[in-house]
């Protein structure tokens, strides 16, 4: 990953290597979240920090709740909760600060697109109270439902 000056930005910096970076978030505290689809994990970094701090995920692939399988789309809460999109499991995950283990907030029962599953999710978004804000009645074209969302945006 590279980080490149605003004005006159001629060359970047590269502050991680070695990442297989889908998704990248800030937090109001100004740590950077990286989900990293190649070692299933997603780590915090600080200015400065050379390996970051893992926290969620890292424990190979798989479909235990210390495992991711191709984490894709995050979200962090106010708390430093991180919220994952755990594509290949079909789930979305959440882990709060310091745990071992995520918590399944959504999906985790295969990717059959039925109304009770999560089929590959992708972009997650969360209210101030920690809420998932769209999706969760399946896949299909009725106004609370979504078919294959890519990504979304709200204002405050």
């Amino acid at each position: 990953m590279v980080r490149w000056p605003r004005q006159n930005g001629r060359s970047g910096e590269t502050i991680i290597s070695n990442v297989q970076c889908w998704d990248l978030v800030m937090d109001n505290d100004e740590y950077l979240y990286v989900s990293d689809t190649k070692k299933h994990e997603v780590r915090r970094w600080e200015i400065e920090e050379k390996n970051g701090t893992l926290v969620a995920g890292g424990n190979r692939k798989g479909d235990r709740l210390d495992q991711l399988n191709e984490p894709r789309y995050i979200c962090v809460d106010h708390n430093q909760t991180v919220y994952v999109s755990d594509f290949l499991n079909s789930r979305v995950m959440k882990w709060t600060k310091g745990a071992k283990e995520g918590i399944v907030v959504a999906g985790g029962n295969g990717s059959d697109p039925s109304r009770s599953q999560v089929y590959y999710p992708a972009r997650i978004m969360i209210d101030h109270v920690g809420t998932i804000m769209i999706g969760g009645n399946g896949q299909g074209n009725q106004p609370n439902q979504l078919n294959y969302p890519i990504d979304s945006s709200f204002d405050q």
